[in-house]
């Protein structure tokens, strides 16, 4: 049987890498997503005050801090026994909301969108961000910089940097908001609100307008059928910040709607000895090993994920956008994992919207934003939507806040058993007689890539060096090529 290893794969956060395997006909037998790194950061954090969490495991991630950080903090509050006043969760939920912005103009920009701009088959030293810029224009490539920045900045002033905010506190930020500032929130977010209109057009008019790429969307390839796991209010609409769990079924009918906190009631946790990226399932289904439908516990939590599992969103573009995307494809759900782009640049437009309506409700000048706690730290668990799916973290200490136990389980993570499916599919689909080029490779790297995986946070480790070697076997699995780039 011939292997073939993609290692690492590419652009993404983290590493990892895939194993693919061929029959003596040279079709593939099976594939793997592996992780080779030890997922450890639990148990760094014991021993630890719990007030230092929020930014300890910010530093888990440099490219989503802010959603370890806002998780960590919602699990204070419950440490503590304190509910945030309306202005500290709005105060809150607008710096995520910015975050999402930016960083959903980061993946669709530089990590996955220059697939589909520049080509999934162009030559690797154009499918980048410089090759994306060249295809749009300078202009667009400045105003991609200019608008992910306005994101960061808006991160800056209410958590008093870019990177690594540090406004966490038990039911509470660390600073109100003057006039001043919620002003220059005010303008910036009117912009992205625009950033997020033109993604949009761009979107339509390079991908949906273009027949190869949307045969490829619609292919059987990057299609993987599973239950699907997103935040909703309480009018069952998308929310990054806050709300219930609910999961619908391959078919698209509401499986389950909890609470965050009873998260263990449904949830499991497996692991596989090829990897150290554990593999979430519904309890209440069971674990049938790596495959999808309505009997099988794998789920995902991904942008696409959290529509599905969604009637709607709760602003006006991107309810529009919502809808068309849907029209499109056919109604909910839907099963075509590219399509994950599609729904990624509709929270992106949802995003802006709710960063311009959060930063003009007057609560958010409320001064009175640092409640003192005044009972004695148990557990809690705190939960939101990371870009890259539903975020667990849940802490135990002793009676002197001192953390004794940490679970975490990451958007990444919720998504392994789906992306190992998704990656054995494409490769399953590219790969035929053993023919085997950097374009088709890049084909199934395009399965993982619609999940965002992160996998720093998934595995919690600084990866070293990064090297991509692609050996070739024979069916006694003596080596025949070696490649490396």
């Amino acid at each position: 049987m011939k292997k073939i290893t993609i290692d690492p794969i590419t652009r993404l956060e983290g590493h990892g890498k895939i194993a693919i395997f061929l029959n003596d006909e040279g079709d593939v037998a099976n594939a793997y997503l592996q992780i080779p790194e030890l997922r450890g950061f639990e148990k760094f954090c014991e021993g630890r005050r719990v007030e230092e969490m929020p930014n300890l495991t910010s530093r888990i991630c440099g490219v989503c801090p802010e959603a370890h950080s806002m998780s960590s903090t919602k699990a204070l509050d419950a440490v503590f026994h304190i509910e945030p006043s309306s202005a500290v969760k709005k105060i809150r939920e607008l710096l995520y909301s910015a975050f999402h912005f930016a960083d959903k103009t980061t993946h669709f920009y530089i990590l996955a969108g220059a697939d589909f701009v520049v080509g999934p088959e162009a030559p690797p030293a154009e499918r980048n961000i410089l090759g994306l810029i060249a295809k749009v224009g300078k202009e667009a490539g400045l105003s991609v910089i200019r608008h992910r920045l306005m994101g960061h900045k808006i991160i800056q002033i209410i958590g008093g940097r870019q990177v690594h905010a540090t406004y966490g506190l038990p039911g509470g930020v660390s600073k109100p908001l003057t006039k001043e500032e919620i002003a220059e929130i005010q303008k910036m977010a009117k912009e992205m609100v625009k950033f997020g209109e033109f993604t949009l057009k761009l979107f339509n008019d390079i991908v949906l307008k273009n027949k190869a790429y949307v045969d490829l969307i619609l292919s059987d390839t990057y299609t993987s059928e599973t239950y699907y796991m997103g935040t909703v209010d309480k009018n069952n609409h998308v929310n990054f910040y806050d709300g219930k769990i609910r999961v619908v079924g391959p078919d698209g009918k509401e499986f389950v709607k909890y609470d965050p906190k009873d998260y263990q009631k449904h949830l499991a946790e497996r692991v596989e000895p090829w990897t150290y990226l554990k593999f979430p399932y519904l309890k209440n289904v069971g674990w049938k090993g790596l495959v999808g439908g309505k009997n099988s516990g794998v789920y995902q939590a991904t942008p696409l994920s959290r529509l599905n599992a969604a009637d709607g969103m709760a602003t006006l573009l991107a309810q529009e956008a919502y809808k068309t995307m849907y029209e499109t494809l056919g109604g909910k759900p839907v099963h075509k994992t590219l399509a994950t782009h599609w729904a990624r640049i509709i929270e992106l437009m949802y995003a802006a919207e709710r960063t311009l309506e959060l930063s003009e409700d007057p609560e958010i000048a409320e001064t009175d934003v640092r409640p003192v706690p005044k009972e004695k730290p148990t557990k809690g668990v705190g939960e939101v939507e990371a870009p890259r799916g539903t975020l667990t973290h849940d802490y135990e200490t002793d009676e002197r806040g001192v953390v004794k136990k940490v679970n975490l389980i990451v958007g990444t993570t919720n998504n392994n058993a789906a992306i190992s499916i998704s990656v054995k599919k494409a490769a399953q689909g590219v790969i035929k007689k053993g023919k085997v080029s950097e374009g088709l490779l890049n084909k199934v790297e395009m399965a993982f890539r619609s999940y965002d995986p992160c996998m720093a946070c998934a595995t919690h480790t600084l990866p070293g060096q990064m090297p991509l070697e692609v050996k070739i076997y024979d069916s006694q699995m003596n080596p025949i090529k070696t490649l490396r780039r």
